[in-house]
């Protein structure tokens, strides 16, 4: 017995890569894109594929994605970015494992392997990363993060086999030109969490993320765009820290105006009694 499957996507300006994408998904029973105003060809190739594409202006990540998932028709949902392309084998797992697992385990997990500057990962936590990405809507939702959404699921696990290709980024060009909004995005969401970082602990801590990144992750073994990607996302995460400290030190700011406009008033308040 089969299992339907929607397949939930969030789009703005997906990319030459959409079309591919969405080629990997036409055995699922609906396409649903939630698309935040492209003025590319995204629209055009939903219309290619039988698409049902819904406007929503962006929210953050989490809140777009969560949005998505309950447009679908069927209880299974197989989220998926516009940069992703599912493989044969991944396929065939899918269509063999959802139908014997499915009243046992409410989450299966995907293994996705980064493809960058034209080179599959073979090595390290990038290959084989396992991911929450097909699940039954009915127990499982992702949570309202603006940047590095989580799925909230109930109930175990169980691993599928084959890959999910991401092909995070065609070059350093397009990598920067997200860098800026997505490191400004995870700060504000570490503010609003409370979290904080010193300066001198910014400092201390950034050699060690190339060193995670490139010997502990294994990304040593992935040839030179290894060294490429450790040395980006530990610049990521500097960059992220640095926002922090300063959306930390105007929240302060703001804190203390507030502070001394409200003492100002008490003041005046009870000088005229």
């Amino acid at each position: 017995m089969s299992i339907p499957v929607s397949a939930v996507i969030i789009t703005k300006n997906a990319g030459s890569l959409f079309r591919s994408c969405l080629q990997s998904l036409t055995w699922c029973d609906e396409i649903v894109v939630v698309d935040s105003g492209s003025s590319d060809e995204t629209l055009s190739i939903c219309d290619e594929f039988n698409c049902r594409v819904i406007h929503r202006d962006f929210h953050g990540f989490g809140a777009q994605k969560n949005f998505a998932v309950l447009q679908a028709k069927n209880d299974w949902v197989l989220n998926i970015d516009a940069d992703e392309i599912i493989t044969s084998e991944l396929k065939e797992d899918i269509l063999r494992m959802l139908p014997l697992h499915a009243d046992s385990f409410p989450v299966f997990q995907i293994p996705r392997t980064l493809i960058f500057l034209k080179q599959k990962f073979n090595y390290g936590r990038e290959s084989k990363q396992l991911i929450n990405r097909l699940f039954n809507k009915n127990k499982c939702n992702f949570d309202f993060a603006a940047v590095h959404e989580t799925l909230v699921k109930k109930g175990p696990l169980i691993k599928l086999s084959g890959e999910l290709l991401h092909y995070s980024y065609r070059d350093l060009h397009e990598y920067f030109e997200k860098f800026n909004q997505y490191t400004s995005k995870a700060a504000i969401e570490l503010n609003r969490k409370s979290k904080s970082r010193s300066r001198l602990a910014i400092v201390i801590l950034s050699p060690f993320y190339f060193l995670k990144f490139y010997f502990l992750e294994r990304n040593f073994l992935n040839g030179y765009a290894g060294l490429v990607w450790s040395i980006i996302c530990s610049f990521y995460v500097f960059i992220k820290y640095n926002k922090l400290y300063e959306y930390n030190l105007l929240t302060q700011k703001c804190i203390s105006e507030f502070s001394m406009v409200k003492m100002e008033y008490l003041q005046t308040a009870l000088l005229k009694k």
